[in-house]
């Protein structure tokens, strides 16, 4: 039997990290989940049988002083935490250009600081042919304010990190689009804005975390080293990668 490996999974506690970490936990890995909300993971991190490990990614110092309670070996980084901001904040008011900058730099921070800097952290404790998977989103291609700018900077940045890893690892984006049964959408959906997102794709429907879950797994797999420094859109045609 091959050695269990040891996976951290970001943003674990609810929705696609949740799904991402029952998969890694059911096929017997050590799996580390993280998020923010302490009972929340706790209480997943049982049911799964994962372990928690309560921090804000995008702090510096709360990522640092984690670094206590966190895998020794990382056979796999999932960068799962993040979000749109822009559905939890109250918009600025126009000409509020300090209110602009708030919201951008919550987008940036949630999305892309918590995946760097926690990829910064473990970084010295990646195993050989170490698997770097992070969720990005449908947004970079297609914009979304904020958000797509963050989840943009995303690709940019995992680009930078494969070409790092060269031939020890492997570094790619996992960009879903429209998913149902998470915390995303923070009581702000509406069928005027989801129907047309629906239609243009090729299924007709919206995907599910499971679904997100089965291409992460995939590309964490041993065997998948040769695929590197690419995005990956798990969303039913709604956009096609070139």
């Amino acid at each position: 039997m091959s050695e269990q490996r040891e996976i951290v999974v970001t943003g674990g506690g609810t929705g696609i990290g949740l799904a991402i970490a029952t998969r890694f936990a059911a096929a017997g890995e050590r799996v580390t989940v993280t998020g923010r909300r302490k009972d929340v993971l706790e209480a997943a991190a049982e049911r799964i049988g994962a372990r928690p490990v309560a921090f804000d990614a995008s702090d510096p110092a709360a990522v640092q002083a984690a670094l206590a309670e966190l895998p020794e070996r990382v056979d796999v980084l999932v960068n799962n935490a993040g979000g749109n901001t822009d559905r939890v904040r109250e918009a600025p008011a126009p000409g509020d250009l300090r209110g602009v900058a708030d919201a951008w730099q919550a987008n940036f921070a949630a999305n892309v600081l918590s995946a760097v800097l926690v990829t910064a952290a473990l970084e010295p404790r990646f195993a050989d042919n170490v698997r770097v998977v992070t969720l990005g989103s449908i947004a970079a291609k297609q914009g979304s304010g904020s958000y797509g700018a963050a989840k943009a900077a995303i690709e940019a940045w995992n680009t930078d990190l494969a070409r790092r890893l060269g031939a020890s690892g492997s570094a790619n984006v996992v960009a879903p689009g429209v998913v149902l049964d998470t915390e995303f959408f923070h009581g702000t959906l509406t069928q005027e804005w989801l129907a047309p997102r629906l239609a243009v794709a090729f299924d007709q429907r919206a995907g599910t975390p499971e679904e997100v879950a089965e291409a992460v797994e995939f590309l964490a797999a041993p065997g998948a080293g040769h695929i590197t420094g690419q995005v990956i859109h798990v969303n039913g045609g709604a956009y096609g990668a070139r």
